[in-house]
């Protein structure tokens, strides 16, 4: 990947598109993700954005926190409403009525609007081939609307609708691979981020932004509120999900050329990731230690079928 990326001090002195006034929780990775991705456009962009945390925290009414066109609509078609607008660019472009610079178009999503409530109308917009970039905020929980598991959460996590209890050890399902999917749809680049990695995460934004066609980031969000850590370790969070390969950093062209961004000098034991988080604590008794054994299995099958896939170039 040859993307030229700003250095922290061109970061420093970028206009502020994303202002700081907003309602995010303390140690919210959102607001991290967002300037990175409005940061990486030096001319124009366009957002829509699904209802979510970031909706609720950044446009209380008659307040803003953006600085830049912003759409909000429902929770499931945040995808079809910067389609639209890119839709409409193209009418408007042909019939020469526009004739200045081609704006970006990104949509913005939760895990909850991207892997559930909202995947069809993604699906539909990647089928069309709509010249757009989705971006997920991936917290892996409905953390906006209380607690709630969704296709992103992991196996085992203790949720509002998957309590661990006597009964139960939580959520009982695997996570989705949501990237495989959209790669699957044929669109010409996908990629996994993790604000942490920020140099990484801004040469695939910008890839993504650059090319034509129908686009996908998923972003690592850690939640300090239902994933239960001190707000103060969000980075420390990060480092501990990709250097455990629960999270890996990769991407996809074309559907099928892998290649993996970031490789862990010093794997750690998923255990200790787990061990970070309260929604795992009940996980760390005798009879659940089952599920913490079933996740490293998961986790080291993922990577070794990353790995092959780079190799065969396939």
């Amino acid at each position: 990947m040859t993307k030229e990326i700003k250095n922290l001090k061109q970061f420093s002195k970028s206009a502020e598109k994303f202002e700081g006034a907003n309602l995010l929780c303390p140690g919210c990775a959102h607001g991290m993700i967002i300037r990175e991705v409005l940061n990486s456009v030096d001319g124009h962009i366009l957002i829509g954005n699904s209802t979510g945390c970031i909706e609720v925290s950044t446009a209380v009414y008659p307040h803003t926190s953006w600085d830049v066109p912003w759409i909000h609509i429902g929770f499931e078609n945040g995808s079809t409403a910067v389609a639209g607008a890119e839709a409409m660019y193209k009418a408007l472009a042909k019939k020469g009525r526009y004739t200045g610079e081609r704006p970006k178009f990104v949509a913005f999503g939760g895990d909850g609007s991207t892997y559930d409530i909202g995947f069809q109308w993604i699906s539909g917009c990647f089928e069309r081939g709509h010249d757009l970039t989705y971006v997920c905020f991936d917290n892996e929980v409905y953390a906006n609307t209380g607690g709630q598991r969704s296709g992103s959460t992991p196996l085992g996590s203790s949720t509002s609708t998957t309590p661990a209890g006597r009964v139960s050890y939580g959520k009982k399902e695997k996570k989705k691979d949501l990237l495989a999917i959209m790669a699957a749809h044929g669109s010409p680049y996908v990629a996994q981020v993790s604000p942490n990695k920020w140099k990484d995460m801004n040469k695939k934004i910008k890839m993504a932004l650059d090319t034509e066609g129908p686009t996908f980031i998923n972003a690592l969000s850690p939640c300090t509120t239902e994933w239960r850590f001190e707000c103060s370790n969000t980075v420390e969070m990060m480092d501990m999900a990709v250097d455990s390969l629960v999270f890996p950093l990769y991407e996809i062209i074309n559907g099928h050329e892998l290649h993996i961004t970031y490789r862990p000098k010093n794997i750690i034991p998923v255990r200790d990731y787990l061990g970070m988080q309260g929604r795992f604590k009940h996980l760390f008794k005798p009879e659940n230690e089952h599920i913490i054994e079933q996740f490293q299995k998961d986790v080291d099958a993922k990577w070794e079928l990353l790995q092959r896939r780079e190799e065969a170039k396939i």
